[in-house]
């Protein structure tokens, strides 16, 4: 039999007499509540204010709490409004006392610190709504039990970037999630750990909400606890957004039972603790003793050219899409052929976004990953809109690498290889095996690079750490500017600092092959360019002009003698690019001028400098991979052009323009394609024979002029790598379509800090999509 309301009431007070304390008020409060609830037949619920315990009132409440799941009481709920005395640990004690009747619980955990957050996230909660607004969460790792739970809230954690692999793996009943206003921007691992929550049927990134000629908009609380709660004012920052409807009728927003807040009680300018724990490399939380006081401008620092305007005055959009950038499925003011019911249109304000909501394809890429969710940033997913979704995914993402569409082991594919292979063929499998025969080995090559892609979203980052004894009192690391794969020793790599020393390192086993000073005469070396007929030997270009050859087998790998004298050719001014042609017979150097200077690499002499082959400086200068006479310019001009040296190179054998200054310019492994890199994203593909364009990536633009974008090939020419100096991802399309295969978001060392792009080039020998 149940225990009744008033025997928990004096035992409660047993204990508090034990102790010598008096009962708290406000837990008796509560006790009388929940009584008339309960004599009214109504749901009784015991509502815990920790803002209201002392320390003393601790052991009286565990007690209490430790009886409720066999008491008349129904619900137990657990609210932190604001500052809290007790620790973190007693707090951790206080929730797990209580198990079946757990309903919400409401905490901020900056009262308690990362041991809470860390003990609430390993072992879980019994609760049903838990709201963590607000959080110190870095990378999201709640792999403990959460059973019960039906509705998370992690608005406004404002330094939460990313889920762990094997967060969400035990939350089966997990039905809603709100994430506004985080840091949290790639598709790819946001999808793959939400797509773990088997009941996720309602999703907001952002909180949209309906604008009529009354100001009037849809009930917006996210659970009723919220309703309890202090307000607190928060910048109403927000980007409006003209939504279509279906046919006229207004859009359900909510499903049975699930509110939303108006998340107008999120208070921008708390305080935060300071405290000693300094986040490691790969920390899990943030709690850095800095004020948190975050405006949209810093949240989205990657928004569109002229959104910084837009957002400052808070001025109205309309988009006319259900995708903010997806343009070219909708524009405003024009119809959609495919799709007629969408005749006629709402508007909408988005406020506190997350920067995932202005990637391209943001609506349909998460519709499309997330066949079960019904509701998303407030607005329900209809049947069309699973049909728009689904074929804007397929036009502009690839699921698995070469169109591959269901994944498969390494294993089973190294098996089909196998039995391809053997002579051995039985009657029963000779209909298999001659399907199987007919598979070519470049068709394995890529299937196996297609399953380990798709054995994981979350790709496999390892810092190469060369720290190395130069000498015998010496330690140091070095501050690398640019590198270059070796084109024959898939193991070693040159890479040059910005102290203007060259270092040959074995980036497998991080050990350094060899290590050139820079002796006094180089500054920031810019240009490294490896000889492929003599494969010990590379050249060295800096930005003070200098330009020399060196034999790595004749430097030794610490200080410990007399340094081979390398080739030095004549220095060429503010230099960027050097290149070496296909049969190591010459090189080409360009920077900071509209000069281009030919060099003989037996005799050390420069055979020519071509005067004025652009308007404005030339940034990168390229052999082709095959013709020892073609090569590509690139320049802040915005022109890339073709030259032949057997024609003098007077005149271009054609020019293409971009809208934008080139960075840089190189050709396919086959020499069909030029990949062009223009200022802020702008990179195209263009047919090497006559310059046409073959395809445009069409990345989005972050409006800066500053944003140095650089793209490479990776291994052969079926997909391309793409990174900006300004910002922390890294871009892998396929070539042949354009479509995106996957963003890599780098994360440096500390809370808060991330990797930016200064240079990336893709591994010339292994199978898989591997890059530096």
């Amino acid at each position: 039999m149940a225990t009744d309301i008033g025997t928990l009431e004096k035992r409660y007070f047993d204990v508090c007499k034990k102790h010598g304390i008096l009962p708290n008020k406000a837990i008796l409060a509560e006790l009388f509540k929940a009584k008339l609830k309960n004599a009214r037949h109504e749901v009784s619920s015991l509502v815990v204010l920790l803002d209201d315990l002392k320390d003393v009132d601790y052991y009286p409440l565990l007690d209490l709490l430790m009886e409720i799941d066999s008491s008349e009481i129904d619900a137990v709920d657990m609210i932190n409004r604001s500052s809290c005395v007790l620790s973190g640990e007693r707090v951790s004690s206080l929730l797990r006392a209580v198990n079946k009747k757990l309903q919400v619980v409401d905490v901020r955990d900056i009262s308690f610190g990362k041991d809470f957050l860390l003990d609430l996230s390993r072992q879980g909660l019994t609760c049903q709504v838990l709201n963590l607004r607000s959080s110190h969460f870095r990378k999201l790792k709640m792999v403990g039990k959460f059973v019960q739970m039906h509705v998370l809230n992690l608005d406004f954690s404002a330094s939460l970037t990313s889920f762990r692999e094997d967060c969400f793996a035990c939350m089966p009943n997990l039905k809603s999630l709100s994430l506004c206003e985080t840091r949290i921007a790639n598709l790819w691992t946001t999808s793959a750990a939400l797509s773990k929550l088997p009941s996720l049927v309602e999703l907001r990134f952002q909180n949209c909400l309906l604008c009529s000629d009354t100001g009037s908009s849809p009930v917006s609380s996210w659970n009723k606890v919220n309703e309890d709660m202090d307000s607190k004012s928060h910048r109403d920052i927000g980007l409006y957004i003209e939504l279509p409807s279906l046919n006229g009728e207004a859009i359900p927003y909510l499903p049975s039972g699930i509110e939303y807040e108006d998340m107008n009680d999120y208070d921008a300018n708390h305080d935060v603790r300071s405290t000693a724990e300094d986040s490691s490399d790969d920390s899990e939380f943030d709690f850095s003793g800095h004020r948190q006081d975050f405006s949209l401008m810093e949240l989205l620092p990657d928004l569109p050219r002229g959104w910084n305007q837009l957002v400052d005055q808070q001025n109205e959009i309309s988009f006319g899409t259900l995708d903010m950038q997806d343009e070219d499925q909708f524009s405003p003011g024009s119809s959609n052929s495919r799709h007629p019911s969408y005749i006629a249109s709402k508007k909408y304000i988005s406020r506190h976004p997350s920067p995932i909501c202005y990637e391209k394809h943001y609506r349909d890429y998460m519709i499309a990953s997330l066949p079960n969710l019904k509701v998303l940033d407030n607005l329900h997913i209809q049947k069309v809109d699973r049909e728009t979704a689904n074929d804007s995914f397929r036009r502009h993402f690839e699921y698995l690498p070469y169109n591959m569409n269901n994944k498969e082991s390494v294993v089973s594919i190294l098996q089909k290889r196998e039995v391809r292979a053997s002579p051995t063929r039985t009657h029963t499998s000779k209909k298999k095996f001659s399907y199987a025969s007919r598979k070519s080995q470049h068709f394995y090559s890529r299937s196996l690079s297609a399953a380990k892609v798709g054995s994981s979203t979350w790709p496999t980052l390892r810092p190469l750490s060369v720290l190395s004894s130069i000498s015998r009192d010496e330690r140091r690391s070095f501050r690398p500017r640019q590198f270059e794969y070796h084109p024959s020793e898939s193991s070693l790599m040159a890479f040059g600092t910005l102290d203007g020393e060259v270092v040959v390192v074995n980036h497998e086993s991080e050990k350094i092959v060899s290590y050139i000073p820079s002796l006094g005469a180089m500054n920031s070396v810019l240009g490294l360019c490896w000889l492929k007929k003599y494969p010990s030997k590379l050249i060295a270009g800096s930005d003070n002009g200098s330009l020399r050859l060196y034999d790595v087998q004749s430097t030794p790998t610490i200080s410990r003698g007399i340094y081979h004298t390398p080739v030095t050719f004549d220095e060429f001014d503010q230099l960027t690019s050097v290149h070496v042609n296909s049969i190591d017979e010459l090189f080409l150097a360009s920077g900071y001028s509209r000069h281009v200077a030919l060099y003989d690499i037996s005799s050390g002499r420069r055979l020519q400098v071509f005067a004025d082959m652009h308007r404005e400086h030339i940034n990168v200068i390229k052999f082709s991979n095959h013709s020892p006479s073609l090569f590509a310019t690139s320049s802040f001009d915005r022109d890339v052009k073709l030259w032949d040296l057997r024609q003098k190179p007077n005149r271009p054998c054609y020019t293409a323009s971009s809208s934008r200054g080139n960075v840089m310019v190189c050709f396919s492994p086959d020499d069909h394609y030029l990949l062009v890199s223009a200022i802020d994203n702008e990179v195209k593909q263009l047919l090497a024979v006559d310059g046409r364009l073959h395809l445009d990536f069409a990345i989005a633009s972050t409006g800066s002029s500053q944003n140095y974008t650089r793209s490479y090939y990776m291994n052969g020419r079926d997909y391309v790598i793409s990174g900006s100096c300004d910002e922390h991802v890294v871009r892998i399309c396929c070539a042949r379509t354009g479509r995106r295969l996957r963003d890599v978001s780098l994360e440096g060392k500390g809370s808060g800090t991330s990797m930016f792009v200064q240079s990336l080039r893709g591994d010339p020998f292994r199978v898989s999509l591997r890059f530096i």
